[in-house]
């Protein structure tokens, strides 16, 4: 179930075929789901309600063509790694990786394996690489102890990473996180951009908010809900991926990472003391040569023009915000550790409220 399967079609912009960061040419997205045991927790045990999720730019190889990137932090309360380097130089050189909290370390050491495997001069005849990872902690539902992701399912998170329609819900990174005290995960959504001629793709690992803040097409619904099944599970955090084919430069892509947080505010989200709210955003188009040919080189650029640039901040927006409405439309509610449940949106009583605010 997404929103527009209720018949809603939210903002302003066309969004593209699938509706979905897959969008973009040359995008692929990877899930490996883990789920097994119930019952009470044993740290290092289970039961696991968690995974990976792995978003690849272009099919190559990325460490010999990186594509143009940029990060933005709007509440750093998170454990990421390699932002520091893609802020530095702009240059995105492995496949996204986002997982849970405590299994950041292994993602990122599976990351470099991987890496390592098709690149054996890295770190002996050329530079190091830089591997990219985010997290949502999912430890309401997950033994998030026993740091269940391993180098196998990185791996085949990224060897399966496909275009074309994403899985979204409770599937990947998000399979044990929640979002607005709903059962949350991973959602998607596209806008095509100047007449169609580009796509801006948007992904999310949700995890944040609180039930009474949560807003759909700027109604408070989430206050008309709060004696639906709510949890005890408080607000935590939301990974953001933003793609685009456009030819944007480093720092067109930091300007529209930062309006990432536009469409996160349209739900109803403030980014709350303990809440870890990360953007990355890369172009698809814009790319470097791990070793040029050449001095001087010559590159194209989206030109700087309001008309332009507010367009794809705009798709920005709404694309992140329905990405955030998918993400809990097409979880299923779930039990996890010690019976704790995160319970799924239910689509009739969304709608219900839709048509009380006079939104549909």
């Amino acid at each position: 179930m997404r929103l527009r399967d209720l018949g809603v079609v939210p903002g302003r912009l066309p969004a593209g075929a699938y509706n979905a960061i897959t969008d973009v040419p040359g995008v692929r997205v990877g899930h490996i789901t883990l789920i097994d045991g119930d019952g009470p927790l044993v740290p290092g045990q289970g039961p696991i309600r968690t995974g990976v999720t792995a978003v690849l730019p272009h099919g190559g190889n990325l460490f010999l063509d990186k594509v143009a990137a940029a990060v933005y932090t709007i509440n750093g309360f998170g454990k990421v790694i390699g932002f520091d380097q893609v802020q530095e130089r702009g240059w995105l050189e492995t496949p996204i990786l986002l997982t849970n909290t405590l299994n950041v370390g292994r993602a990122a050491d599976a990351l470099v394996g991987y890496m390592l495997r098709d690149n054996p001069d890295i770190g002996v005849t050329t530079s190091t690489v830089n591997p990219v990872v985010g997290e949502c902690n999912d430890g309401f539902l997950n033994d998030i102890q026993g740091r269940h992701v391993q180098e196998i399912h990185v791996w085949d998170a990224i060897a399966g990473a496909k275009s074309g329609p994403v899985p979204e819900g409770s599937v990947g990174a998000g399979t044990g996180t929640a979002c607005n005290q709903f059962k949350g995960g991973i959602g998607t959504a596209s806008r095509r951009v100047l007449a169609g001629e580009f796509t801006v793709g948007a992904l999310v690992q949700t995890n944040f908010g609180r039930r009474a803040d949560l807003m759909v097409l700027g109604a408070p619904v989430g206050e008309r809900m709060l004696q639906e099944q709510m949890p005890r599970a408080l607000p935590g955090s939301i990974m953001i991926t933003l793609a685009t084919d456009a030819p944007l430069t480093q720092r067109q892509l930091e300007r529209l990472a930062r309006r990432a947080i536009f469409g996160l505010a349209r739900t109803g989200a403030y980014s709350q003391d303990q809440s870890g709210d990360f953007v990355i955003a890369f172009s698809t188009t814009n790319r470097a040569a791990h070793r040029p040919d050449v001095i001087v080189e010559l590159v194209e650029r989206l030109a700087e023009r309001a008309r332009y640039l507010d367009e794809f901040f705009l798709a920005a927006a709404e694309s992140v915000e329905e990405a955030i409405i998918n993400a809990m439309l097409a979880a299923e509610t779930m039990t996890g550790r010690d019976g704790n449940t995160l319970y799924a949106l239910q689509a009739d009583h969304l709608l219900h409220w839709l048509h009380h605010f006079n939104r549909i």
